[in-house]
């Protein structure tokens, strides 16, 4: 029975209208073409970078702070008290 409420629940949210899609849709034009990709090097190169050395300050920061989020990820999974209780749960054959 309690599927029938499921199936009921998605297709009355199907009947659903979505203002904000519709306005979008008609705001635009849909014979629009795509824009013009360009290479990375073109993106890249229009940008003037200047890095002062608080910057150099908070780069070294985030990469100590995901430095020590991957060594924190590279601990074992199933910690040895847990591994030792399954291991003693499951007849070896």
């Amino acid at each position: 029975m309690w599927r029938a409420w499921i199936i009921l629940g998605v297709l009355m949210s199907a009947c659903a209208e979505f203002p904000e899609v519709d306005a979008a849709l008609q705001s635009g034009e849909p014979l629009t073409d795509y824009p013009t990709l360009l290479p990375f090097e073109q993106l890249a190169g229009d940008q003037q970078t200047v890095l002062t050395d608080a910057d150099d300050d908070l780069l070294l920061a985030r990469a100590a702070d995901l430095r020590n989020r991957a060594n924190g990820l590279r601990a074992p999974v199933i910690d040895p008290n847990t591994r030792d209780r399954m291991n003693a749960g499951v007849a070896q054959p």
